[in-house]
């Protein structure tokens, strides 16, 4: 199959899995849609001889990160966030450092990586992406402070993560890694990265409110997604940070004004976002092609093993810290947290991010979307059971 061909198949094969994943997700299906994407990205690396266009892995940080992260920003549930903010701060800054520390600790100790490799791999898959698990409790009518909790935790972790993964990443690169060097690369990405998005965010927020039009709104919150990450990465900040900060001072304009919501720019982004997904677990079924999974399989099986068990340490510890200040957090909540802590999108973007990079193990990547797979297909294929043995369903919202 030529270039061409393969490009002309991608676009086909991409148009199928949209539509056929649009009308599952019409039909309220309990099977979350990130399941049905790592099930196709599967089944695309099996296809032999398929040549699906390849691109760079700056490129892929820079396409799809942004608008992922800015259509979850411009989503938040403020005063909710608001209500839920010292649970989600812990588990998106102390949590993050744990998560990386147990992952990276087991990997090396019990996987055999080095101990960068290690943090390496226990920094790419830090990020949750409760994005299935969300649709599943709203379908559910279940607490709206859970999804608060989720939702929050994953917005911040992702800067939080990636900034790590940024710090990691850079003194593996050097040849010289450094717990000081990472520590101090990781303050500056994260200070940097807050302080564009800020900037970009209020400059944005200026023309929405000169602007009342849809198409000119679109086209605002597109350059400022995007413009927010570019501006960070040209000065090596954060730009996950960046995007973030950017949609939370969106959001916060619209929790306002009250012109964002419901209106055809959250459409709009609902739409891009998944579009995104669904080239981006494609394209890694390409990258990475299945039979490169199995030969790693028992790194994979132990990987998902170790970061199972890491998630446990932020969720039941930390959570637990909460009712030293009277937010009693209840135990069903805590439960869905721990097992809902998918991986996802970010966690691929960041695997295939590393792919043939200089100084970096070859399994990484591959070891990593392995976990992401696996952590869509466990958890999120029992989402529903366990919903429901947790007694979820329009459960009660305690102050």
């Amino acid at each position: 199959m030529s270039q061409a061909q393969g490009f002309l198949f991608f676009l086909i094969l991409l148009g199928g899995v949209a539509t056929l994943l649009r009308l599952v997700d019409r039909t309220r299906s309990t099977v979350p849609y990130p399941v049905l994407l790592a099930v196709g990205g599967i089944l695309v690396g099996l296809i032999p001889g398929l040549q699906l266009p390849r691109i760079s892995p700056d490129l892929i940080l820079l396409a799809f990160v942004p608008g992922l992260l800015f259509e979850a920003s411009i989503e938040l549930d403020l005063p909710e966030l608001r209500r839920r903010l010292l649970p989600i701060g812990l588990l998106a800054t102390v949590g993050v450092l744990l998560t990386v520390a147990a992952v990276g600790t087991l990997a090396h100790l019990g996987l055999g990586f080095d101990w960068a490799s290690g943090m390496l791999l226990g920094a790419i898959v830090a990020a949750t992406d409760p994005i299935a698990v969300v649709n599943i409790l709203r379908q559910l009518k279940a607490p709206a402070g859970l999804g608060a909790i989720l939702e929050g935790e994953s917005l911040f972790n992702d800067g939080t993560g990636v900034a790590i993964f940024a710090a990691v990443l850079g003194t593996i690169v050097t040849g010289h890694p450094s717990w000081l060097d990472a520590g101090a690369r990781f303050l500056f990405v994260a200070a940097a990265g807050v302080t564009i998005g800020l900037g970009v965010g209020a400059m944005a927020v200026l023309l929405l409110r000169r602007h009342n039009e849809a198409d000119l709104e679109i086209m605002i919150t597109l350059v400022t997604a995007y413009g927010a990450y570019l501006a960070a990465d040209v000065i090596h900040a954060s730009g996950v940070v960046s995007v973030v900060t950017a949609g939370i001072v969106i959001a916060r304009f619209g929790s306002r004004t009250g012109r964002l919501h419901g209106t055809q720019l959250v459409s709009f982004w609902n739409l891009f976002a998944f579009v995104l997904n669904a080239i981006l677990f494609l394209l890694v079924g390409a990258a990475l092609p299945t039979h490169e999974l199995l030969s790693v399989g028992g790194l994979v099986v132990g990987g998902y093993l170790i970061m199972f068990a890491a998630r446990a340490l932020p969720v039941y510890v930390l959570l637990g810290l909460t009712d030293i200040r009277g937010a009693t957090i209840p135990w069903s909540w805590r439960h869905m947290t721990f097992w809902g802590g998918l991986r996802g999108a970010l966690s691929v973007a960041l695997a295939l991010s590393v792919a043939g990079t200089p100084g970096v193990d070859h399994r990484i990547p591959v070891v990593a979307y392995g976990i992401v797979v696996l952590s869509l297909l466990v958890q999120g294929g029992l989402l529903l059971p366990v919903a429901d043995l947790l007694r979820l369903r329009r459960g009660p919202e305690p102050a």
